[in-house]
């Protein structure tokens, strides 16, 4: 009856692709140079795919102004 939406969160995808790396769990310390590379790359990611989605809108509204002003 209703059409199932599979919608993914940042986060989900985030930790589905998670995986935690042998050395730390065998050592008990915690790399945070390691955690902080991977924390900026994990934003620059999120940074991207939000200028794609913003400038996807943009131009969505863009095109719809365009086809009203004709």
């Amino acid at each position: 009856m209703y059409a199932q939406i599979n919608l993914i969160m940042s986060s989900e995808v985030k930790f589905k692709e998670h995986i935690a790396p042998d050395e730390n769990l065998q050592r008990g310390k915690v790399n945070v140079t390691n955690l902080v590379n991977r924390l900026n790359q994990e934003k620059k990611k999120e940074r991207n795919s939000n200028i794609a989605l913003s400038v996807a809108a943009v131009s969505a509204a863009t095109v719809f102004g365009i086809i009203l002003s004709l």
